[in-house]
């Protein structure tokens, strides 16, 4: 009874609990917002938020970078902890400067929180024997 309760007849798979994450939320990064910076471009530049001063069009950008190409970096396992190590400065920076560490209305933010504990978790962890990086570690591990 004690096995069937803590679920041990199923197999342990860091790595392939790694790749369903990385492609799950790299996935959802780039459907939600990172297609959307990619086609609307030009509109969202006229009132993109400029939280480091550094003008509208390059913190789009900068958002661009994070949610369109680290997202996939990421969902291929490519460059996975310099892609999520970017995507958490750039969801960070927007967690605190734009949605005010809220978590309610109306700068309700749990998405972005969400990401960041994720991302944050993936850079952490590496990307797992089932990405590019970790091509040919079969049985080792991967940094």
């Amino acid at each position: 009874m004690n096995r069937l309760l803590r679920l041990d007849f199923l197999p342990r798979s860091y790595d392939l609990a790694l790749l369903l994450l990385r492609v799950w939320i790299g996935f959802s990064l780039f459907y939600r917002h990172g297609i959307e910076k990619i086609t609307n471009f030009s509109a969202m530049a006229a009132h993109f938020p400029n939280p480091v001063h550094i003008g509208p069009h390059a913190s789009l950008a900068m958002a661009l970078i994070s949610d369109a190409v680290c997202s996939i970096l990421v969902v291929i396992g490519l460059v996975t902890r310099l892609a999520a190590l970017y995507i958490v400065v750039i969801i960070g920076t927007a967690f605190v400067f734009i949605h005010h560490l809220s978590m309610s209305p109306p700068h309700g933010s749990e998405i972005a929180y969400a990401y960041l504990g994720v991302f944050l978790t993936i850079f952490i962890a590496g990307p797992g024997r089932f990405s590019v990086d970790g091509a040919g570690t079969k049985g080792k591990k991967v940094r």
